[in-house]
């Protein structure tokens, strides 16, 4: 399955020829946005693997976009490229400090946003919580068993859940008891037979449904209102 991307262009003529060259040369599947509430907008319906955005649009602009998606825990490791006319360096470290990936001015040569998107999507790995040490892991295991074995001790909600209903699809049902049990994202991917990446989007969409922001949150969700093995 080819990448999913985001072109976020106030610039019509750059939202064809981009999407075009995307597409065509680099096999990716590209969706567009012509402003950044837009692009919001369709972030809620589905999370892209990258984005690549303009600087320089009306209302919100790069930078506030770009805050806005560093601020929510859906996005805060979602890759994302700027393309503007502003090729100053000043104009470049300030795009680096606000928490972007990579920085190419315009004019550009396609082929180096082709190649720069492949490398972001190449090099981009669970998070460095996700990623880290065995005993970390561990300790999120065990603060999930203790909060099930709480949960058990002192109400008995895994006998009798209150009557709850959340419109889970079957994967992410299946994610959600796999997170239950203390698994992270990796051991996840590996058990489903999917990537690291669809199960990173699977969890926010749990966290989202649930009105949680972690792990151990969802997970307490789940069992009081018996969402769960």
């Amino acid at each position: 399955m080819s990448a999913q991307l985001l072109l976020v262009d106030d610039e019509p003529g750059v939202r064809v020829s981009v999407k075009e060259y995307l597409q065509e040369v680099g096999g990716f599947d590209v969706q567009v946005a012509s402003n950044a509430d837009d692009a919001w907008q369709l972030l809620q319906r589905k999370t892209p693997d990258l984005i690549i955005s303009d600087i320089m649009m009306p209302k919100v602009d790069g930078y506030q976009f770009l805050k806005k998606l560093r601020d929510d825990a859906r996005f805060k490791s979602l890759p994302v490229v700027f393309l503007t006319a502003r090729g100053m360096t000043t104009d470049r470290i300030q795009g680096y400090q606000a928490g972007v990936d990579a920085y190419l001015a315009k004019p550009f040569d396609p082929d180096e946003l082709v190649a720069i998107v492949e490398n972001l999507l190449e090099r981009r790995t669970p998070t460095s919580k996700e990623a880290s040490s065995s005993t970390e892991l561990e300790q999120i295991a065990q603060e999930i068993a203790a909060i099930r074995a709480l949960l058990d001790h002192k109400t008995g909600i895994s006998q009798t859940p209150p009557p709850i209903r959340i419109d889970f699809t079957p994967r992410e049902q299946s994610v959600l008891d796999l997170v239950a049990e203390g698994l992270m994202n990796k051991e996840i991917a590996r058990r489903l037979d999917t990537s690291v990446r669809n199960v990173e989007k699977y969890v926010s969409r749990l966290f989202s449904k649930t009105g949680t922001n972690s792990r151990t949150e969802l997970v307490r969700y789940a069992l009081e209102h018996g969402l769960t093995k």
